[in-house]
């Protein structure tokens, strides 16, 4: 048996698939409405969040609900 756990995953998103990803899972973190099965599933989504709120810009600008709002648009759109 091979051990990649240690291997990256490169995933590649839109700005705007990234927007509406870290709302849903900010929001899905701060309410708990997010059913985890076992604690590696939350790990994994706090650290994919964390990943997304590094890369972004948007959550901290003045005007993050009109971006993400228009993010949600152009994915819808996709």
């Amino acid at each position: 048996m091979i051990d990649d756990s240690e291997e990256k995953v490169i995933i590649e998103l839109t700005n705007s698939e990234a927007l509406v990803l870290f709302e849903f899972l900010a929001r899905g973190s701060d309410d708990d409405s997010l059913t985890m099965a076992d604690q590696a599933e939350q790990r994994a989504l706090w650290n994919f969040e964390s990943v997304l709120e590094k890369a972004l810009a948007e959550p901290f600008l003045p005007n993050y609900k009109e971006l993400l709002d228009q993010a949600k648009e152009r994915v819808k759109g996709e």
